[in-house]
């Protein structure tokens, strides 16, 4: 937009030979009567619109900021018209609760404390070009109107995405320069007072092709190298805060001077702790969670008793009773950080890295395709996996470049699991949120769709809860996965650390914790987790309640990770350490390719030829256009019946199993050898299989029995899910394996 009423700057982001990047913000023309009003652009084809209110009255009966960030997706954006019934868009998508949640992060500590007017941020995506993503450049729309609305906000804050792209780390990449990324992850920080970037949330993860992309010789994302990532988005985040300075020195309203509600008083605090301090520590030395909320509570009804006894004796003021609740949590505060950072020893008697007790099981429910529990101290994660044709995949209708996906991972968290009565029924943002971080950290082990031709829904149930239910939730899912007989390429397991700082003796000391509490969590300044498989991270999510930590102490934090996922991994592999046999119940889905051409005769007239197949067969059939068929079915017979059909009429030539052949050797490995059966057909006859031709005994080297251009009589015994084949001799004409000048015909 132009116009002289527009105040506007730009960011110009280089990256090298990946090309530049423009971020634009500008104020001034769209919604004037919101208090903060800012529109954001990336390279004038993805505009937001970011509009902050506040309300004219605070709320003086809350304990805490009442802060809401809405997202709203429109249609129009993208040119589309929303495919509901209505034609109108309705409830919020997944791609925009999680944007919401990843505004909200870093957002909401950068406010002063004790605001307790409503705050809403509402972000419109306006416009949209189809290979852009438009959450990060939220974070900065958000941001910047917030920065012009007079509210005490310590910003601007300023978000990026870089992804690990040729050994660079490359800023606002495309979706689809994601495919050739080995990590991709989104930072937000503030720019400190001394110039530094203070980082305030982290969200990350390795991508589908990153797998792929390390055995290809890319570099893989190792705590090192991410923590690299974290120190080369710093320029980049520095730039965005500028330019939002730039626009704010112009058009920001002056900071106006709201009523601040401190949750409680030095007098307040000092009367609870002079009562409660020294029990406090004793009750915060509890290693069970139910018995030491229990003492918590006895004591704390016994503060408010000798608190309101003092005030009635006039030895208080009566502004002290309402304070107490919030006085008594920052006893326990001041407690328990006080030991952490002194003598290094937290609530249940842990070591700074200390992890709880861990037990993993498989195949504790009956019929399910795959399940397992995964239990770390008072955590308790159940794990279902279901299979079944890919035709069931999630079909996603959003304006993320993503339509679909095979992988779907939903997250439970009853009120029961806290020992808590409360609502069930739909997801709330959290449990989607938690949901969406396990999904990222096991989709880059995931077999590909030609591997493993399934829909995979993974569900999490929270069955109890003291810390980190999402990292269990990726332990349990790994087990699960496996049970269920999906090959994963690694386990991944995660795990949740913790950070305590104080200034102690005039300098800021940090702690990182392992394996944190509900309580520590809840008392701490960081909740940290990270997931990955033995040699590599695959997610990471940063949550903190400061205004910014060093790199250098989260790179610590990230070490200090990887050795409790080396130990947590340990004990997943106890379980289960290789895929087992795919369950009964499971259906069995196997694939074919059929030449593009012979699609047309496959399905028949209007669909003649392809119904006759699945009702005489029972099995369920899907042709993608590039001629893979997928074939599902309740049994394996079933679905081997439909593909014989289907290769009868595209595939005449396919062997089936039962067929002989006299085939000649084409290649020797240390496993066996390939037989070439009849021009681009090659099966595998494995060193096993080759007994008979030393006499029944076991073969040590295959070129001792076999060689290159040999004629074997062999028999297929199986066709896999790929149509790769498994021969064995022919035991009756095992003996007359010949060279091949002396070889007969075949049959």
């Amino acid at each position: 937009m132009e116009g002289p009423e527009i105040t506007f700057a730009e960011a110009v982001i280089d990256n090298g030979k990946h090309g530049t990047r423009t971020i634009r913000f500008e104020t001034g023309r769209l919604a004037q009567q919101a208090q903060g009003s800012a529109a954001a652009y990336i390279d004038g084809e993805t505009m937001l619109l970011s509009a902050t209110s506040v309300s004219k009255h605070p709320k003086d009966n809350f304990d805490f900021f009442p802060l809401t960030i809405d997202v709203e997706e429109r249609m129009y954006a993208a040119g589309r018209i929303p495919g509901s019934f209505f034609r109108r868009e309705g409830r919020p998508s997944t791609d925009a609760i999680l944007t919401c949640r990843l505004i909200d992060r870093p957002l909401r500590p950068t406010f002063v404390e004790g605001l307790r007017n409503e705050v809403q941020v509402v972000i419109t995506v306006l416009a949209i070009e189809p290979d852009e993503l438009y959450d990060v450049l939220a974070i900065n729309a958000a941001s910047m109107s917030t920065q012009l609305s007079g509210l005490p906000f310590s910003g601007p804050i300023g978000g990026v995405r870089v992804a690990l792209i040729d050994g660079q780390w490359v800023a606002f990449p495309k979706h689809s320069q994601l495919e050739h990324a080995v990590f991709n992850m989104v930072v937000a920080g503030r720019v400190t007072d001394d110039g530094d970037v203070a980082i305030m949330m982290v969200e990350a993860e390795a991508t589908d092709e990153s797998w792929h992309l390390i055995e290809g010789g890319q570099q893989a994302p190792t705590e090192e190298v991410v923590a690299e990532g974290l120190e080369a988005s710093k320029p980049f985040i520095k730039q965005l805060v500028e330019a939002q300075q730039q626009v704010a020195k112009t058009a920001a309203k002056p900071t106006r001077d709201y009523p601040l509600f401190p949750p409680y008083s030095p007098e307040a605090f000092d009367a609870v702790s002079a009562i409660a301090a020294t029990d406090v520590a004793a009750v915060y030395q509890i290693a069970d969670k139910i018995e030491r909320q229990d003492a918590d509570d006895a004591l704390k009804e016994r503060v408010k008793e000798q608190v309101n006894a003092k005030i009635e004796a006039g030895e208080l003021d009566a502004s002290i009773a309402p304070q107490v609740s919030a006085a008594y949590k920052a006893v326990t505060k001041k407690a328990m950080r006080g030991r952490v950072l002194t003598d290094g020893v937290r609530i249940d008697g842990r070591g700074l890295a200390d992890i709880r007790a861990l037990d993993a099981e498989v195949a504790v429910i009956p019929r399910v395709h795959g399940s397992a529990i995964f239990q770390r101290g008072e955590t308790q994660i159940m794990g279902i996996t279901t299979l079944n044709m890919l035709k069931l995949e999630q079909q996603i209708d959003s304006l993320s470049p993503v339509t679909s996906k095979r992988y779907m991972h939903n997250y439970n968290f009853p009120p029961y699991s806290t020992g808590e009565t409360g609502r069930v029924g739909s997801p709330k943002r959290r449990e989607i949120g938690h949901g969406a971080l396990a999904e990222r950290a096991l989709v880059p082990v995931l077999p590909s769709r030609e591997e493993f031709p399934y829909a995979i829904r993974q569900v999490s149930e929270a069955l109890g809860s003291n810390g980190s239910t999402s990292m269990g939730s990726v332990c349990a899912s790994t087990l699960s996965l496996l049970n269920a007989g999906v090959p994963l390429r690694a386990p991944v397991a995660g795990i949740a650390m913790g950070l305590i700082s104080d200034v102690v003796d005039g300098e800021t000391r940090y702690a990182a914790l392992t394996d944190i509490l509900g309580a520590e969590d809840a008392l701490g300044d960081m909740d940290f987790k990270v997931a990955g498989t033995p040699e590599f991270v695959t997610a990471i999510q940063l949550d903190t309640k400061l205004d910014g930590i060093p790199a250098s102490v989260l790179a610590g934090a990230l070490t200090q990770a990887k050795e409790a996922r080396t130990k947590i991994l340990d004990v997943l592999n106890q379980a289960i350490d290789t895929p087992d046999e795919m369950a009964p119940t499971a259906p069995r889905v196997i694939s074919v390719n059929i030449p593009v051409d012979k699609i047309g005769e496959v399905i028949g007239p209007k669909g003649k030829v392809i119904n006759q197949i699945q009702d005489d067969t029972g099995a369920q059939i899907s042709i993608e256009d590039n001629g893979t068929v997928y074939i599902g079915a309740v049994d394996g017979p079933s679905a081997e019946a439909a593909r014989a059909a289907i290769n009868a009429i595209a595939n005449p030539s396919n062997p089936e199993v039962g067929e002989r052949f006299l085939g000649t050797v084409v290649k020797i490995a240390s496993f066996g050898a390939f037989v070439s059966l009849m021009p681009g057909r090659d099966g595998l006859l494995h060193v096993t299989a080759m007994r008979p031709l030393n006499d029944g005994k076991r073969i040590e080297a295959v070129e001792d029995v076999v060689s290159v251009g040999q004629k074997l009589q062999v028999t297929i015994t199986k066709v896999d899910d790929r149509g790769k084949l498994s021969l064995e001799l022919v035991e009756d004409e095992s003996a007359a394996a010949a060279p091949a000048e002396d070889a007969p015909a075949a049959e």
